[in-house]
């Protein structure tokens, strides 16, 4: 009996537990594609191959483009540069890989099961999509906002800045970088960052904290763009695109995952760069 009411209130605790998620005990077989398209061994999966996408074009073009990449990259490699020396981009690309795979694997171990192509291809399906529909719904926010501020006029969508003056090469590989390198900076590490922040330093409850993360987050990021050589002029109109922009990529992040949310953004800046041809 009092092993029974022991069993009982430890079952009651693990289900309480913020850390028990609905699905994060069930086998990899009885998961949908909703919830195992979210899970560490298909979202940073399927985020590898952009990786080495980005990579390997920024190494082909590291001649050609004249040392031009992704400026979220730029500005994590320079921090384990400023503390590492020489060896601190060799490092960052270990500790980078090498906690995409430990998550894969703790997850694999933690509900065992293989991975199914078929997943991978509606992830890919799924970030073409939301690519695809990205520019129009954030434009028409967009719209909405600054007609709001300003009392009218129509937002456009983004020009590719002072990347025009690039070749087409290298403007795809800045773009792949900006899926990749600009989520992990601005969503994986910046709200993360911010969400602490909020709880520990200012004692907010999760609902205040969430809201000033990913508000902040969004500002940050839409100002990034706006900072270097190559950033674009500044103007209201993509800014608050990019802010709005911001606002979507974290919502997305939290509903969808880390691999979904990069192809997404890398998928429309490719599709922005076709279409200026």
């Amino acid at each position: 009996m009092k092993r029974a009411r022991l069993a009982r209130v430890h079952s009651i605790m693990a289900a309480a537990s913020p850390i028990a998620a609905p699905n994060a005990t069930l086998p990899a077989t009885r998961r949908g594609y909703w919830h195992e398209s979210r899970s560490p061994r298909y979202s940073l999966t399927f985020a590898l191959p952009l990786l080495v996408l980005y990579e390997a074009l920024a190494a082909a073009l590291s001649q050609d483009a004249n040392g031009v990449r992704n400026g979220a990259d730029v500005l994590l490699k320079s921090a384990f540069q400023a503390v590492l020396g020489g060896r601190g981009q060799l490092v960052f690309g270990v500790v980078l890989v090498g906690t995409m795979v430990a998550f894969i694997v703790r997850d694999l171990r933690r509900s065992p099961g293989g991975l199914k192509g078929s997943t991978f291809v509606g992830m890919l399906v799924e970030s073409v999509v939301l690519a695809a529909l990205f520019g129009t719904v954030v434009g028409l926010l967009t719209a909405q906002l600054v007609g709001a501020l300003v009392g009218g006029g129509q937002a456009t969508g983004l020009a590719m800045g002072a990347l025009d003056g690039v070749g087409w090469p290298t403007a795809l590989m800045v773009s792949l970088g900006a899926g990749l390198y600009e989520e992990l900076l601005f969503r994986v590490i910046l709200v993360s960052v911010l969400l602490w922040s909020a709880k520990k330093l200012f004692g907010w409850g999760p609902v205040a904290s969430g809201i000033f993360a990913t508000l902040t987050a969004a500002l940050i990021f839409s100002a990034f763009h706006y900072v270097g050589p190559f950033g674009d002029r500044l103007e209201l109109g993509s800014f608050a695109f990019r802010a709005i922009a911001g606002v979507a990529f974290s919502a997305l992040y939290i509903v969808r995952g880390f691999g979904i949310t990069a192809w997404t953004h890398a998928l429309y800046d490719v599709m922005l760069l076709v279409t200026r041809g």
